[in-house]
């Protein structure tokens, strides 16, 4: 950016990139910076640009970084972290998730919002779009390393979602609050860069070291669970076949990792009506076409054994969230927000939430909110602990 003044850069003038850096078209999401007398000092149709190659080039070391918010708050920090690439956190650009109310003018006495007092000219980071699939693109286009979130905490604004974005795509994400709030009151006196709180986001569980261990927990799990429970597994579907004839197995389609789908195996307790009714109905407790066999199997969760088989072909885990059918998944993620969220990780045969009693006909905003609590704390020992809870609680069979 060494041909672009600050002011330049910050009004949106700029004239060239220099090869590599990406264009985009100001609209209602790409809110320029006031100007001295109060407007935005842009030309109409100007385009927003990020600092080519090069300039990223002359911050060797430091990371390319996003600046969630675009207040003085935000372009304060953006200052001191341009000043000092010795923190390895450098500013490319804004993105501003707020209402237009809170970013339109700047302070009484004329300054722009995006110059701090004393800032030398000449080094700039840009705005760009805030939508979630620009977003994502431009952070893989630029090879951005870390997103600090400093936007002020107001409901409605896209913070959280464009957060966890950049943290699923590999993105060191940090929390900035305002010097002097009351969440930096809660945070360690080192975890600051020149004064200014600063918070790392916790990683994805798949980034965590331990996580490869998971999968062969997994594995060791499921073969030993299937050889021990093999005679086990051949009596019920003997029993299964005596009481209501072929077709032992049952396959129903579930919603996974990712929110991909994939064909469950349980031990047949119920011939349904049609393949609407499996699809459709919530719970089968109480339906007199369970026999006594049917029953036994569900009381004693029997019938989920043949879910070790989908573990072993990487469609579950042992502990997970357990997975639901694609009909209830639509319906649960309009009316909970953050119900989606436990498709995080691979679904489970057991859960936190399963071993706290959340079974069956029971609130599914509880489910999710342990579901999601498990995933954001997640660790090896978590699992084994669960595993741990649910042997016990088979053992000691309570009813359903």
């Amino acid at each position: 950016m060494s041909a672009t003044t600050r002011d330049e850069h910050l009004s949106g003038n700029a004239t060239g990139t220099g090869g590599g850096g990406v264009a985009f078209p100001a609209g209602p999401a790409v809110r320029p910076p006031a100007g001295p007398a109060g407007g935005t000092g842009v030309p109409e149709g100007a385009r927003y640009r990020l600092p080519t190659r090069r300039g990223r080039r002359s911050r060797r070391g430091a990371r390319p970084t996003i600046m969630l918010g675009t207040g003085r708050h935000a372009r304060r920090l953006a200052s001191v972290l341009l000043d000092h690439p010795e923190h390895g956190l450098a500013p490319i650009g804004f993105v501003d998730d707020g209402p237009p109310a809170e970013h339109t003018t700047g302070p009484a006495s004329g300054r722009s919002p995006g110059r701090a007092p004393g800032r030398p000219a000449g080094r700039a980071p840009e705005r760009m779009s805030d939508r979630p699939e620009r977003f994502a693109a431009a952070l893989r286009e630029h090879r951005v390393r870390a997103v600090v979130v400093a936007s002020a905490p107001v409901p409605g604004t896209d913070a959280p979602v464009l957060a966890r974005i950049a943290r699923d795509l590999g993105c060191e994400v940090f929390l900035a609050p305002e010097p002097g709030g009351l969440l930096a009151d809660f945070l360690p006196p080192h975890d600051h860069v020149r004064g200014f709180p600063l918070l790392r986001m916790r990683p994805v569980p798949q980034a965590r070291p331990s996580w490869r261990l998971k999968r062969l927990l997994d594995i060791a799990v499921a073969l030993i669970g299937l050889l021990v429970t093999a005679p086990l597994l051949a009596l019920c579907a003997l029993a299964v076949r005596c009481e209501g004839g072929p077709g032992v197995l049952f396959r129903q389609s579930r919603v996974g990792l990712g929110g991909r789908r994939f064909q469950m195996l349980k031990l047949r307790t119920l011939h349904p009506s049609d393949p609407r009714e499996s699809e459709t109905r919530w719970s089968i407790a109480g339906d007199e076409r369970v026999g006594r066999v049917g029953r036994l199997l569900r009381r004693t969760s029997l019938d989920e054994l043949p879910q070790l088989w989908n573990v072993l072909r990487g469609d579950m885990s042992i502990v997970g969230p357990r997975p639901e059918r694609p009909f209830f998944v639509d319906q649960f993620s309009r009316s909970l927000p953050h119900y989606a969220s436990r498709h995080r990780v691979p679904a489970g045969i057991t859960g936190w939430a399963q071993v706290h009693g959340l079974r069956g006909d029971t609130s599914i905003e509880d489910r999710a909110r342990l579901d999601n609590h498990y995933i954001d704390g997640w660790t090896l020992r978590s699992d084994l602990k669960i595993i741990a809870r649910t042997v016990g609680s088979v053992l000691r069979p309570s009813g359903g």
